[in-house]
This record gives C-alpha cells, sequence and structure tokens, in this order.
C-alpha cells in the first residue's frame, strides 16, 4: 500500500533521479515537476527520464513569463543586492518554484514534497520555507546532500560559465541601448544599433540576458554568508540583471525626492537580505515590498546606456517625471537661489563640528 504521494521538484540529474527512485523504494507514488524560468534543458528528455524511473505523472511548467513579472521585476524596483554583490538570480527563482510546486501538490492532492536542496544550503531553506507557508499542512520528505565547499582561492573554470562570454573574447563593438521604465519597470527596449524593439517583459528579460551574455556582463565570484551561519564561496551569472540594476539605479536617481530614495535604500537592503534567507512570502516581505512599490510611482523615463566588454555604461537620461532643474543648479543663471542663504545654511551645519572639536580640545588639553 502507497505511504502517500509526493511532489518532486526534478530536474532530471542524478541527484533528483536519485530521490525518485528511493521514494519508490519506501513506498511512495511520486509525481515530479519541472520548472522552466529560462534555464537551457532538455525537458523532454527530463520527462522520459522520470517515467522511465517510475514516476507516476510528470508535470513541466512554463514559468518565465510569471517568474519575470512576478519576481524579477520587484527585485529590479528595490535594487536588490545580497551584500553588495549578488544579484540573487537563485535566491528570486526558488519561491517561484515553490509556488507552482504546492498548487500542484495541493491540486494532486499530495500531502508531501521532496527536492533536492542540500542541507548545508540556503536552497533548502527557500524551498521550505515557501512550501510551509502556502501549504502549512505538507510534509517535506528528505534531502539529498552532496558537493564539497571548493578552495576560494582555485579560479573557477573557464567552462563554469554558461551564459555569458569571457569579457576578453566579447565583440569588439558596443550595443547601445535605451529601456524606458514606467514604475520603475522596464516596458520597452531599442537596440539603437539596428533598431530592434522589445516590449514584452519576457522578451525584455531575455533580450538583455543575450546582450549581457555576448558582452561578458554579470559575472561574478564571492564569498557569502549563509543564513545558516556559514560563508560559502558562490559564482553567478546575471548578465540582463546587472543592466538593468544599472539603468533603474539611473533613472530612480534622477526621478526620487532625496529623502525618499534614502529610506527606499534602506527598504532594498531589507528586501534582499529576505529574499536571500527564504522569506519572500513573509509579511514582513509583503509589506517592504508594497513600500517599495510606491516609491516607484514617478520612476519613468529612458536611460541610454552602452554595454561592452563586461561592463555598462550610462550615456545619458530623459524623464518626463525628472526632479533635475537645470535652470537651479546652473552657475552662470541664479533663479529662485539666493547664494547667500548659502552662508547661513553653512554656519548652521558648522556649529555642530566646532562643539566637537571644542570639546576634543579640552579633552586632548585635561590629558
Amino acid at each position: 500500500m502507497s505511504k502517500g504521494t509526493v511532489v518532486l521538484a526534478y530536474s532530471g540529474g542524478l541527484d533528483t533521479s536519485c530521490i525518485l527512485v528511493w521514494l519508490k523504494e519506501q513506498g511512495y507514488d511520486v509525481i515530479t515537476y519541472l520548472a522552466n524560468i529560462g534555464q537551457d534543458e532538455d525537458f523532454e528528455a527530463a520527462q522520459k527520464k522520470a517515467e522511465s524511473l517510475g514516476a507516476k505523472k510528470v508535470f513541466i511548467e512554463d514559468l518565465r513569463a510569471e517568474f519575470v513579472e512576478d519576481f524579477i521585476w520587484p527585485a529590479v524596483q528595490a535594487n536588490a543586492v545580497y551584500e553588495d554583490r549578488y544579484l540573487l538570480g537563485t535566491a528570486v527563482a526558488r519561491p517561484c518554484i515553490a509556488r507552482r510546486q504546492v498548487e500542484i501538490a495541493r491540486r494532486e492532492g499530495a500531502h508531501f514534497v521532496s527536492h533536492g536542496a542540500t542541507g548545508k544550503g540556503n536552497d533548502q531553506i527557500r524551498f521550505e520555507l515557501t512550501c510551509y507557508a502556502l501549504y502549512p499542512e505538507v510534509k517535506v520528505s528528505l534531502l539529498y546532500e552532496s558537493g564539497i565547499l571548493e578552495n576560494p582561492k582555485s579560479r573557477a573554470p573557464a567552462d563554469l560559465y554558461l551564459m555569458t562570454k569571457n569579457p576578453e573574447d566579447s565583440p569588439s563593438v558596443p550595443d547601445v541601448l535605451e529601456i524606458e521604465f514606467k514604475n520603475g519597470v522596464p516596458v520597452k527596449v531599442t537596440n539603437v544599433k539596428d533598431s530592434k524593439v522589445t516590449s514584452s517583459p519576457l522578451d525584455i528579460f531575455s533580450y538583455l540576458n543575450d546582450i549581457g551574455g555576448k558582452h561578458g556582463v554579470g559575472r561574478i565570484d564571492i564569498v557569502e554568508n549563509r543564513f545558516i551561519g556559514m560563508k560559502s564561496r558562490g559564482i553567478y551569472e546575471t548578465p540582463g540583471g546587472t543592466i538593468l540594476l544599472k539603468a533603474h539605479l539611473d533613472i530612480e536617481t534622477f526621478t526620487m525626492d532625496k529623502e525618499v530614495r534614502r529610506i527606499k535604500q534602506g527598504l532594498g537592503i531589507k528586501f534582499s537580505e529576505l529574499v536571500y534567507n527564504g522569506f519572500w512570502d513573509s509579511p514582513e516581505c509583503d509589506f517592504v515590498r508594497h513600500c517599495i512599490t510606491k516609491s516607484q510611482e514617478n520612476v519613468e523615463g529612458k536611460v541610454q546606456l552602452s554595454v561592452f566588454k563586461g561592463q555598462v555604461y550610462i550615456l545619458g537620461r530623459d524623464s518626463p517625471t525628472s526632479l533635475y532643474n537645470e535652470e537651479l543648479v546652473s552657475m552662470d543663471v541664479q533663479g529662485d537661489y539666493d547664494p547667500c542663504d548659502a552662508s547661513g545654511f553653512i554656519r548652521i551645519n558648522a556649529v555642530r563640528l566646532r562643539e566637537h572639536h571644542r570639546l576634543q580640545g579640552l579633552s586632548s588639553t585635561k590629558q
């Protein structure tokens, strides 16, 4: 008699194939689930393999558009970067994948879910926190532990990078793009060189991945702090995300009030930590996302940039909601600004500095 039904997040690789066989041996019915979030994978071959290993059903779910609109775009609005360098590509993908896994489990009457994430990594936490948040009664059946921590001193092999060219081997002519934003998300990309226009969310992100990958943009090799308390080495590629981060930072600074942006920067850091640690579906992350969305209401306009040899160079920007006042900042036009006001402003701000150094001088005298 079956012990129950398990929905297994399946990749077709050795790890999850071993889990499938083990679950069958333990007496479970296994439904395999493959999520297409844009990775280069032979889904037909994976389906045949799962069926040959005894999967009761195989679901192949195309989540690419959902992933971009519901997960990547909020990260773009947040300028989401963990520990100043990691753009959270993998971390953002996990709640997207787990959400559909839970939907399948509920629909199929399965009380168990399983995945192939290592017990020492972050993905176990991300998968399982999402599953427990959206399906509180579910049970996670097993974890497959594999892999070793690499020597952080060793150089990564060249064939490890799958999405991006080595910048040294990238084209000698840049791609010049114009990215249009509305409410803090990209709505159109135009390649100035060939006049190619892209406008759907999935097409925009895929196109920027292609352009960034061609020019070797978005490679990082870092040591990061995992949620569970250990440091680990991570090698990541986020070509499209890197282009969008540079462009969004530029248009956001151009259109957002200084003090609002200061608060929003803090929210972006908090959002990044929550996503990295697996709390996408927490009430605090929901609250932070709503605040960030509110901050993006006037983040609108176009950014021109060049993508070349591993770098993204901002060339210019334009916006109907810009807070940049050319007349006000001009040294040649006085406008409504009275330079005499600056003297009082400086003297008031100097009071605190004078007092600090006066006290420092008294302290030195006493010693």
